[in-house]
């Protein structure tokens, strides 16, 4: 160590910014290690999980106690022993996070800026599993004002530009909910937050027209940043790791680029990475992940470029779940700064999902990431599923968003530009064939897989994927539409298509962890020094059981890695 010139030196170098990089510095300071720097490559703050609906999924939270809800520790193992593939992941490392999940919570109310607020009834994604809960397992983030962030709200990045109003407008993952299906009370609620905005004149002014009350994962990354600036923890910004420094087997610092110069950082206790995954490195998908990929259908941040992962290579790290991502189909819009989730709209009813063949492949209401593993099931040469088209018809398209498309009285036909339709992102005719025909289709399939909605609609039963049969596919239906809230007719002149591509919002595999989160070989020993958690870590949660299987995760693994560079116990 003393043959090496340290440009910087602190106890622990966090790398990344998001919320399990935050959490983790800011525990090791609350724990009595104070001196932490944390490095981001990107000149925002937040990574994806700003970008995100900050939802945090910790079963048995302070919140949902508080709310009376009725959960255990032997439920939650139940539902994820039952959700997760056999082997998938180590035993110790779910009882690890579901032990340690609520602790984290409680340590960070207790000490910090951080809220959250329960969702009530935001279900698990796997409903019909035994130990599976309804309600009060997921919490989002509470509203933050921006401003206290000073000036540094402008290196804030802002959660997705489809979870705020006419981009500028932030809501909650409760108000998105009402807002797209335009439940009753949708009006309302819209013209109170645009009032607030509105009348907000002069905050806006001072910066770029976004709200002051910001929401979601914004809101989460901002509590957590506000924290770590009342104890003037450094933060730099535009500062990619570049190498990490080992000395006899022991990860003691990393080369960080800073001004155009690479410093050397030492790490005295401990480095950890949360750098995110490998989304946005075409080559690392095409390598790792099934087909097809590309990184212009993820919703990942630019910066995740697996720089994290590929370093941890470098000296000998194992590798967990690398064939996996955080699959959820999306819509790339032509000059929008990133593709939009296909969430909530496929649930609706009135409309379906189907390739190129003009067949559906599964059941659309269920979650995004069940969706979208059904279809590389399905996916081939002869019958590729991706792209793949929303089919739905003049009624859904005057009641219900879709993608980019608000509905017809706020997006009227002929405002729709005339590129979506030359690049066949959306397509509209007057029969089903002649939407085939105009996006390359089967026709007669289609007309067929039609006419088989119409009639399931009438039913109340999707005889071929059991759409709207559990609690989650009934979450984002339409309570007005008896006897399936997921089932509709399309039958109303003209009809209407979206493209949608098999996309992404991260990757999950990663630097295989313990319980400690530190850095394992091949051959389960550790790699002293280092510690990984969030997408640059394997996946702990890999089927998504419920919404915020990804930040849950890397806050809880935060946690235990700051205990374990602190000694402390909790």
């Amino acid at each position: 160590m003393a043959e090496i010139k340290w440009d910087h030196s602190v106890d622990v170098l966090v790398v990344g910014s998001g919320n399990g990089a935050l959490t983790a510095a800011l525990s090791c300071y609350e724990m009595g290690v104070q001196d932490v720097l944390v490095v981001e490559k990107s000149a925002q703050i937040g990574g994806t999980s700003a970008t995100s609906g900050g939802g945090v999924w910790i079963p048995c939270n302070r919140y949902a106690k508080a709310a009376g809800a009725k959960d255990s520790f032997d439920d939650a193992k139940q539902y994820l022993l039952s959700t997760t593939p056999a082997g998938a992941v180590p035993e110790e490392m779910v009882d690890a996070y579901l032990v340690n999940g609520p602790r984290m919570i409680d340590f960070l109310h207790e000490c910090s800026d951080v809220r959250y607020e329960t969702l009530e009834h935001y279900p698990d994604y796997y409903t019909n599993v035994e130990g599976s809960r309804t309600g009060h397992r997921s919490m989002e983030p509470e509203r933050f004002d921006s401003s206290l962030l000073g000036d540094d709200v402008k290196r804030l990045r802002p959660s997705h530009h489809m979870m705020r109003m006419f981009g500028k407008i932030y809501f909650t993952q409760v108000e998105a909910a009402l807002l797209v299906l335009q439940a009753p009370g949708w009006i309302k609620l819209t013209m109170k937050l645009v009032a607030q905005w509105a009348f907000d004149l002069a905050w806006w002014l001072r910066g770029n027209g976004l709200s002051r009350q910001i929401c979601t994962g914004a809101a989460g990354v901002a509590r957590l940043w506000y924290s770590l600036k009342k104890r003037n923890i450094p933060l730099w910004a535009s500062a990619p790791m570049q190498e990490l420094i080992v000395e006899n087997g022991r990860v003691i610092g990393a080369v960080v680029m800073r001004d155009g110069k690479s410093l050397r950082v030492q790490a005295r206790k401990g480095l950890v990475l949360a750098a995110g995954g490998f989304e946005r490195n075409q080559a690392m998908r095409e390598k790792y992940l099934p087909a097809p990929t590309s990184t212009d259908w993820s919703g990942g941040v630019e910066g995740n470029t697996g720089d994290a992962i590929q370093q941890g290579l470098a000296i000998g790290a194992a590798t967990r779940l690398m064939d996996g991502a955080w699959w959820c189909t999306t819509v790339s819009v032509p000059g929008e700064p990133a593709p939009r989730l296909s969430i909530m709209e496929k649930s609706y009813p009135g409309s379906c999902i189907v390739n190129l063949r003009g067949e559906r492949f599964a059941n659309e209401s269920q979650n995004y990431m069940a969706f979208q593993k059904d279809l590389y099931k399905q996916h081939s040469a002869e019958s590729p599923c991706s792209p793949m088209y929303q089919i739905f018809d003049a009624r859904f398209r005057r009641d219900y968003i879709v993608g980019p498309l608000m509905t017809a009285s706020l997006k009227p036909d002929w405002t729709i530009p005339k590129e979506w339709f030359e690049t066949k992102l959306v397509g509209k005719a007057a029969t089903i064939r002649e939407l085939a025909e105009q996006l390359g289709i089967d026709g007669d399939n289609l007309e067929k897989t039609v006419a088989k909605m119409n009639a399931y609609a009438k039913t109340g039963k999707d005889e071929d994927f059991q759409r709207g049969d559990s609690a989650y596919d009934r979450y984002y239906g339409d309570p007005r539409f008896e006897p399936n809230p997921c089932l509709g007719a399309i039958d109303e002149a003209p009809f209407y298509a979206m493209r949608l591509e098999a996309g992404d919002f991260g990757t999950q595999g990663g630097l295989a962890t313990n319980p400690n989160a530190q850095v394992l070989k091949e051959d389960g020993s550790v790699i002293d020094g280092l510690y990984a958690i969030g997408n640059c870590s394997a996946a702990v949660l890999p089927t998504y059981p419920g919404p915020g299987s990804t930040l849950g995760p890397a806050m809880t693994f935060a946690y235990q890695a700051a205990k374990h560079i602190c000694a402390y116990q909790d």
